[in-house]
């Protein structure tokens, strides 16, 4: 769906980071498509699936007779990498802003990340965006995107049902992952039209954010 004026209306916000927040498309590319070359696999072909999710789960989909141990050991030294990398990790357009006014408002709002801490706050510090507060990383969930479990969890954080949160995505694990939730989705950039989110937008700058005086988030898309 395309970002056509409309209005969504929330208890919360489950905020997705990479490709949602932060633009880490450079990181992402160098170190995936250097991982692709190493196991014979096709790198255009890996990054269409690597968005989005924990790579562990990223490799057992691409290379399903891997053991585990391999795969998690793998993701480590990557998750490694890329900490160390942050060449070209810069804001989404309009993503400054949008958190200001959830701060500034002290409205209700989550980060919902595949990455681990290390990575998320420093991607998050090098694109210059503050960290929000309640998080919900690769350390806290049992499955990755799009598994549902982490955006339930981070309503949960909230205390706020699923049904009353919007989930910003940009990837079709995630966007997967919020509708498996019962969650609206905006879908963020332009990997995330193609995979039915509730609203698409070219990035936050589509994005206005207003307090109701009855305690909802007022989402004004267009």
């Amino acid at each position: 769906m395309t970002a056509t004026p409309t209005v969504l209306s929330a208890r919360a916000l489950l905020l997705d980071m990479d490709g949602t927040l932060v633009n880490s498309d450079a990181v992402v590319e160098r170190i995936w498509r250097r991982w692709a070359v190493a196991q014979g696999l096709d790198a255009d072909a890996v990054m269409r699936v690597a968005h989005g999710r924990q790579g562990h789960a990223t490799m057992a989909e691409l290379l399903p007779e891997r053991p585990v141990a391999e795969n998690l050991a793998d993701n480590a030294r990557m998750l490694a990498a890329e900490t160390a990398d942050m060449d070209g990790v810069v804001p989404v357009p309009g993503a400054a802003q949008f958190l200001d006014s959830l701060l500034s408002g002290g409205l209700p709002h989550a980060l919902v990340t595949s990455a681990d801490v290390p990575l998320s706050t420093g991607r998050m510090a090098a694109a210059g965006l503050p960290y929000p507060a309640v998080r919900v990383t690769a350390e806290n969930v049992g499955a990755s995107k799009p598994d549902p479990e982490g955006f339930l969890k981070g309503a949960a954080e909230l205390g706020i049902a699923p049904a009353d949160c919007v989930v910003f995505e940009d990837s079709g694990a995630g966007i997967a992952a919020g509708l498996a939730a019962g969650m609206r989705v905006v879908g963020v950039g332009p990997r995330a039209g193609a995979h039915g989110p509730t609203v698409h937008v070219p990035d936050l700058t589509a994005v206005r954010v207003e307090a109701a005086v009855d305690g909802e988030i007022l989402l004004h898309i267009g």
